[in-house]
């Protein structure tokens, strides 16, 4: 068994509006995404979401909120991802590109979701709606989802986080 890969996702939101950005290097090159990345030897999953919005738009951010969890499987590796996400509209500091992100604001009704992982366009409503949420998606590739759940929580202490692929194609 291979552990899973523990990640953060956070997003900077205002009233009609949202903060993404433009992924210039490494995985998931060329989409707009939230800010995040590994959690680090001795960090907390919340301080890693905090250091990585830092580094990659140069905003300092919290408190943060824990609104999701999403794992993402990849048919043909046993390794899960584990992404935990967060929001908030409290930040302070000026925007500033980064050597792996291009950060843009976007309202609302124009999140680019054509130019975003194709399992964005699923959670993200329950993200603006303000719900907590679970998600597992099954990915062929890195553009095909084969299969996905979805659903909203009342908390995210109801999540039994899986440690091995669902899926027997792996």
């Amino acid at each position: 068994m291979v552990a899973n890969k523990v990640l953060t996702l956070a997003f900077i939101r205002e009233s009609q509006r949202i903060l993404l950005g433009m992924k210039k290097r490494g995985f998931g090159e060329g989409r707009w995404n939230g800010f995040g990345g590994k959690v680090q030897s001795g960090e907390s999953i919340e301080q890693a979401a905090i250091r990585e919005t830092k580094e990659e738009c140069g905003l300092d951010v919290g408190p943060l909120e824990n609104i999701g969890l999403m794992m993402f499987e990849f048919v043909g590796d046993p390794q899960l991802l584990e992404v935990h996400v967060y929001q908030t509209n409290t930040y302070t500091g000026n925007i500033i590109e980064s050597d792996e992100m291009r950060p843009q604001w976007f309202d609302y009704a124009d999140v680019p979701f054509s130019q975003m992982w194709p399992d964005d366009k699923l959670w993200f409503p329950y993200m603006l709606r303000g719900e907590k949420f679970y998600g597992y998606f099954t990915f062929q590739g890195m553009d095909n989802i084969v299969d996905y759940k979805i659903k909203s929580l009342t908390s995210l202490e109801q999540v039994e986080i899986p440690t091995q692929p669902l899926s027997s194609a792996v």
